[in-house]
């Protein structure tokens, strides 16, 4: 609550000057005032709102209900998942009114989208967290999900109507990565992305281009009043008309962040037309940060409207620069692209760690194609001319080989964004501008390169990858085995780059959940892999990770228990599971690593039933299973004899690690050390 807080007032605030400064003259702070205390209010109310959703009560058990789809059905695991809004629900065979809250179903769904009535049945349980589309305070596993027809509001049915339009017109093209990037352009949609192309428009500085914006908008329009003909005649039915389309777009692009500041803005300039009143850039960004701020106070914790209102003032204040240099076209999009990189270069500091050093020339080459990829593949796919959707694909294709080459360029944290806009403030002096730029190439040079080396004894990482496991064994002649990879490859990429590592002798997937194989996603994409262990677990993700290293030729095994490895000074031995479980975490590949004599367990995720099978394991160093939920037996915690305990976690509404887990293993004389505290834990095994 705090956090929503200051972050609307800091924003808001920042919103209400720039509006105020255009609208209101010499009385603008009084008006700002108002405004940020209002905004202070909002993000107020917004965090009790998802505080009363979380702690509400929910009838637990089997239940028939109807309600409106608040969001689109996502695959998750074998089926999909979307979040609903009850209305009704069925009690001794009638319905009665239930406007209760929000809840998750899980189950066959069959492709519900956003705005539609539905009946669920299954069964309900209480849990409390977040999802795409806010807050719940319930799991329905549904055996019955019935569509009872589209959408009552028309703007949800015409958004609904253009979305499949263009997820239909590009089916024929997928799984082709294009066709995934062709959708993002258009409506936003980045589920035929995979993660390594994902990663790779982060990298190079054109995710953006994926988040709806500004000038998807102005197309959107462009083809919305085309489209209107005799409707759209005159500058007030236009702007009519206009606004219309904007609530259609943004449903059709299901209102992400970036889309409702661009769309706002848009429509505050329509409203304007329509008024007679002008409104320039400046007060239509504050004002729409502003309004959909006091509408809304928990955007102002989401990255994605941060860096959507930062990266626009950063284009405008930049729209001066260089526009006397020729060709005016190129000058043009370098500045928008340098400003705007400067605008948002400490948010992504903040929420990523490191902003691409050559974003501004991968802008400026991307943005042509990306225009040409967004007109033509629209057309084409909303009106079938598959000629025109090559194009579009063919040019999206090219965005992606962009991406691809900018991802392994230089990246800058902190240091060197200092140093880096240090030089460009020198330079501006003719004097100095030889040595600074000098300077500032070597320091750039010095922070951008990775880690140097192995270590001169082996070591175990235990990478901090948030909520979940990853765990880098390291040798001093460069031999590297991975056990896991976390849920993010983004994270799992930084941390192993960081240390320089760009091969894997050996990788193992201990089991088949997403915090475990999530991150290994792409993973062929930036390093090679020797080989691959897995426990033979069935299911949707371990399958895609398999197809990605056949398709690189990575020899994949299931090992046995007994099995034993050599990987440098490594010495690896399989000793479960002894058996198939019902559950995967007791089906965890569970090894037991030596080197220098030191002994390292690394039992997945195991529980407390294949605990028990597995019996007593010895070992200097034990990595906690589960995040150390309170799954595990503790007397087999207790006798592994483990100097020190690591716990692998990250911040979480689960309660890992259990405090009784934590007390059971310093009772038993382990230092007990978390990455959640430390980031990542390195035990030396040497020296």
């Amino acid at each position: 609550m705090v956090g929503a807080c200051s972050w609307g007032l800091a924003l808001a605030g920042a919103g209400a000057c720039g509006a105020a400064a255009r609208l209101a003259g010499r009385r603008r702070w009084p008006l700002v005032v108002v405004l940020a205390a209002a905004a202070g209010a909002s993000g107020a109310l917004a965090a009790g709102r998802e505080q009363a959703t979380l702690g509400a009560e929910v009838p637990a058990g089997r239940v028939v209900m109807a309600g409106t789809a608040a969001g689109d059905a996502v695959a998750e695991g074998d089926g999909e998942r979307f979040t609903l809004r009850p209305g009704h629900l069925l009690i001794e065979g009638s319905w009665r009114p239930w406007s209760g809250p929000r809840l998750a179903v899980a189950g066959p769904t069959s492709g519900v989208a956003a705005g539609e009535r539905v009946v669920v049945a299954g069964r309900l349980e209480p849990a409390s967290f977040h999802t795409r589309f806010g807050p719940v305070a319930g799991l329905v596993e549904a055996r019955l999900v019935q569509r009872l027809g589209p959408a009552d509001d028309p703007v949800f049915a015409t958004g609904n109507f253009l979305r499949r339009r263009v997820l239909g017109g590009l089916s024929p093209f997928f799984p082709r990565p294009a066709a995934g990037l062709l959708a993002g352009f258009l409506i936003g949609d980045e589920s035929g992305l995979g993660d390594a192309d994902r990663e790779a428009l982060r990298l190079s500085g054109l995710s953006h281009f994926v988040a709806v914006s500004g000038s998807n908008v102005a197309l959107f329009l462009a083809a919305w009043w085309l489209a209107a003909g005799p409707l759209g005649w005159g500058p007030r039915r236009r702007a009519a008309l206009g606004l219309v389309g904007l609530a259609v777009f943004v449903v059709a692009t299901r209102w992400e962040p970036s889309v409702l500041r661009a769309a706002t803005m848009a429509a505050l300039v329509l409203v304007s037309r329509l008024t007679g009143r002008a409104v320039d850039a400046w007060a239509a960004l504050g004002g729409s940060a502003t309004l959909l701020l006091l509408a809304s106070g928990d955007l102002a914790r989401d990255a994605g409207f941060q860096l959507s209102v930062a990266a626009t003032a950063g284009v405008l204040a930049g729209s001066g620069l260089w526009r006397d240099r020729r060709p005016r076209w190129a000058w043009t999009a370098l500045a928008a692209t340098v400003s705007a990189q400067a605008a948002v270069a400490p948010l992504l500091l903040y929420h990523f760690g490191s902003v691409p050093l050559f974003s501004p020339l991968t802008n400026v080459v991307a943005a042509p194609l990306v225009a040409a990829s967004t007109a033509a593949g629209g057309i084409g796919v909303l009106t079938g001319l598959r000629p025109l959707t090559g194009i579009g694909l063919l040019a999206a294709h090219a965005v992606l080989g962009i991406a691809r080459f900018g991802r392994d360029l230089p990246q800058l944290g902190w240091a060197g964004v200092g140093v880096v806009g240090a030089a460009a403030a020198l330079a501006l002096r003719p004097r100095l501008r030889p040595v600074v730029v000098l300077g500032a190439a070597l320091a750039v040079g010095v922070l951008t390169l990775p880690a140097g080396g192995p270590p001169e004894q082996p070591e175990a990482v235990f990478l901090d990858v948030g909520q979940g496991d990853a765990a880098l064994l390291w040798g001093p002649a460069g031999e590297v085995i991975l056990v896991d990879g976390g849920p993010d490859p983004a994270v799992l990429r930084r941390a192993l780059l960081r240390r320089g590592v760009r091969r894997i002798d050996l990788l193992v997937v201990t089991h088949g959940h997403a915090d475990h194989l999530g991150g290994l996603a792409g993973l062929t994409e930036w390093a090679a892999v020797g080989r691959m262990w897995h426990s033979g677990q069935a299911g949707t993700a371990i399958e895609g990770l398999l197809r990605e290293m056949a398709a690189d030729g990575v020899p994949v095994e299931v090992p046995a228990v007994g099995w034993q490895a050599r990987v440098g000074t490594f010495s690896v031995e399989v000793l479960g599971p002894k058996r198939r479980y019902a559950s995967a975490n007791d089906g965890s590949l569970v090894l037991r690593v030596t080197a220098a004599g030191i002994t390292v367990l690394l039992p997945g995720d195991v529980e407390a039933i294949a605990q028990a099978e597995l019996g007593p394991l010895s070992a200097d160093v034990l990595k906690v299973p589960h995040q150390g939920a309170a799954t595990s037996d503790p007397a087999w915690l207790v006798a592994s004899g483990s100097r020190v305990a690591v716990i692998s976690v990250g911040p979480n509404d689960y309660g890992h690690p259990s405090p009784e887990v934590v007390a059971v293993l310093q009772a038993s004389g382990a230092e007990v050390r978390r990455t959640d505290e430390e980031g990542d834990v390195v035990v030396q095994l040497g020296g």
